[in-house]
């Protein structure tokens, strides 16, 4: 089947790697050293994604997991600091993405994503608006690697599963989607991305990241 849409994950796809002072200020805030923090800080990442938790009851049950006490003041700060850290955009890969929705492509955002990076994205990403579908699981109430995600973003994108291409960078939500069916690229940087296009040709006829045209 030829393709019909690309479905982006957010983060560390359409954003750069986590920025660096906000991570500093977030261990600053908790008092941690990184081997401490990185634990705790994904224990119960996805039920913040999936909306189970908020930010505040997320950083609050770090907190009480790690042993440190936290201000309301404080948790006030690492949710902004949070929400930073994940805002740094790749501007490669969004220039990649205009270039496809010009070629006629269906483009889709599916990401696992809490409701207070979501809440800064909607105010400050204009560019969200060019896509056909977002699929944000705190508000949908189900995370990848769930196989229900990715047939959603399908079903709302008007495409059958081996109509898609889908880019994350996490091996496990790689191989979910494609257990369902969809063309699934675990995305490491441009430059591998567009020798794994090239190869699949999947993309023939199409832009590619990376191309000067683009």
């Amino acid at each position: 089947m030829p393709i019909d849409a690309v479905i982006f994950d957010y983060g560390m796809v359409l954003s750069n790697a986590q920025e660096p002072s906000a991570y500093n200020n977030l261990l600053t805030i908790t008092g941690l050293d990184r081997d401490t923090f990185e634990p705790h800080y994904w224990r119960y990442r996805l039920d913040y994604d999936e909306g189970v938790l908020n930010g505040r009851t997320y950083w609050e049950k770090l907190g009480s997991d790690a042993a440190i006490t936290l201000t309301p003041e404080q948790i006030d700060q690492l949710i902004e600091n949070d929400v930073l850290m994940w805002a740094t955009l790749n501007e490669q890969m969004l220039a990649w993405v205009r270039a496809l929705q010009d070629a006629g492509l269906k483009t889709a955002i599916l990401s696992n994503m809490g409701a207070d990076l979501l809440r800064y994205m909607r105010q400050e990403f204009g560019w969200l608006a060019h896509f056909n579908h977002h699929t944000w699981s705190c508000e949908l109430g189900m995370v990848k690697p769930d196989p229900r995600i990715y047939l959603h973003t399908c079903e709302k994108l008007g495409v059958t599963p081996d109509e898609a291409i889908f880019l994350d960078d996490k091996p496990e939500n790689i191989e979910a989607a494609a257990k369902v069916g969809i063309h699934a690229i675990l995305f490491k940087n441009v430059e591998q991305l567009r020798e794994d296009l090239l190869s699949s040709g999947l993309l023939n006829g199409y832009p590619l990241p990376g191309e000067s045209r683009v």
